[in-house]
């Protein structure tokens, strides 16, 4: 077990250099060893567990992890404003408009009702920031920037969106108003919970303390997830705040708040949570791969039904950049990658509610097509330099 688990990390190590080198996403690489594994197993009959029942829990905490290594990397400025303003209309509108499309899809073929349509929609409707953030680190900074803010915000949206539709039959002035009334509490949460972390990260003497802080994120996380609250915007706003609480000039925040390690502090969680993330992701993706059944990759009907999503979702965000965003296209169009935010929406939709016939197998075929493009578009971005 031991051999089989050190050589799935150096396997992933392998992956990430070559991936750097040939921007081809070290994701897919990982999605085929599983597939690989799977193989081996089956043809040997060697004696495995459901990777299922841990799949989900390892993509959350995967999911908190990039996004806290994407936002610790952001500095603000009052220059990027457009760049945020802009990165969340992408996401929102991007999202909002390939979900419904896709559920259209899904109601004409299926003839199940529009909201059951739209819930299993959704999962390919937002854009990756585990696979999108780690992929764009070498290309053009404000590039980088949109990139790192357009995919967290719409795994936060996406998150937002998915248990709206979960958790509501109707969409209507009363379910709009909830969901008004969660996303206020959520920030407020956001700004109390990140003042509060900060200063107990002045505060613990311990000589091991990012773990615990991560901790308490991830037990804030999903503590605010079991009431379908959208808890990513706090990992998010905590983040951007601890990175850029230097820039507050109020000398009482200033006296209790900002202390002489905060840089060097900033810079070990920083690592720290690259390193664990990079530890979750390459576990995820592989048994996400081994968990995928050859005959659902094979079938015709879910390859059409991949074909078509992907379709949507490149001529959507197309349209949108060229003609209402009206930004560059290189390498902005390519890099819309489906993955782990995708893969948990989708275990988390309620089995009796699951579309039949919609098998994980098109979702892995979207992840892997979805990240292709995103590498030729990377390829591209990197000639035109």
């Amino acid at each position: 077990m031991l051999i089989v688990l050190t050589g799935l990390v150096i396997f992933s190590y392998l992956f990430d250099i070559f991936a750097k080198k040939t921007r081809f996403p070290s994701v897919f690489l990982l999605l085929l060893l599983g597939l690989g594994l799977n193989i081996v197993t089956s043809y040997f009959e060697i004696e495995t567990f459901d990777f299922l029942q841990i799949l989900p829990a390892l993509g959350t905490v995967g999911l908190i992890l990039i996004v806290l290594e994407g936002s610790l990397d952001l500095k603000y400025e009052v220059v990027k404003r457009k760049v945020i303003r802009k990165a969340f209309l992408s996401a929102f509108f991007l999202l909002l408009i390939t979900s419904l499309s896709i559920a259209l899809l899904f109601y004409f073929t299926t003839y199940e009702t529009f909201n059951i349509c739209l819930l299993n929609a959704i999962p390919f409707g937002v854009v990756s920031s585990a696979i999108a953030i780690p992929s764009v680190a070498t290309i053009d900074p404000g590039k980088k920037e949109f990139i790192i803010y357009e995919s967290s915000f719409s795994d936060i949206l996406g998150i937002v969106f998915f248990n709206y539709a979960l958790t509501n039959s109707q969409f209507n002035f009363s379910s709009f108003l909830n969901l008004s009334f969660d996303i206020v509490l959520v920030v407020l949460v956001s700004v109390v919970f990140s003042v509060f972390l900060l200063y107990l990260l002045g505060r613990i003497y311990h000589s091991v303390k990012f773990f615990l802080i991560i901790s308490i994120l991830i037990l804030v996380y999903a503590i605010g997830e079991y009431f379908h609250l959208s808890s990513l915007i706090i990992v998010l706003a905590f983040g951007l705040f601890i990175n850029n609480a230097d820039q507050i000039r109020y000398p009482f925040f200033r006296k209790h708040f900002i202390y002489e390690k905060l840089q060097n502090d900033l810079h070990q969680l920083f690592q720290l949570s690259a390193e664990s993330a990079f530890l979750v992701k390459t576990f995820f993706f592989i048994i996400f791969g081994f968990t995928i059944s050859l005959a659902t990759l094979s079938s015709p009907t879910n390859l059409l039904y991949a074909l078509i999503v992907i379709s949507i979702i490149y001529l959507i965000r197309f349209l949108y950049l060229k003609w209402i965003a009206r930004t560059e296209m290189i390498p902005e169009l390519y890099i819309s990658p489906r993955g782990l935010i995708s893969i948990l929406l989708f275990y988390n939709i309620p089995l009796e509610i699951r579309l039949q016939g919609m098998e994980s197998g098109i979702l892995f075929i979207v992840i892997l097509v979805t990240s292709i493009i995103m590498s030729i578009g990377l390829v591209q971005a990197k000639k035109n330099v």
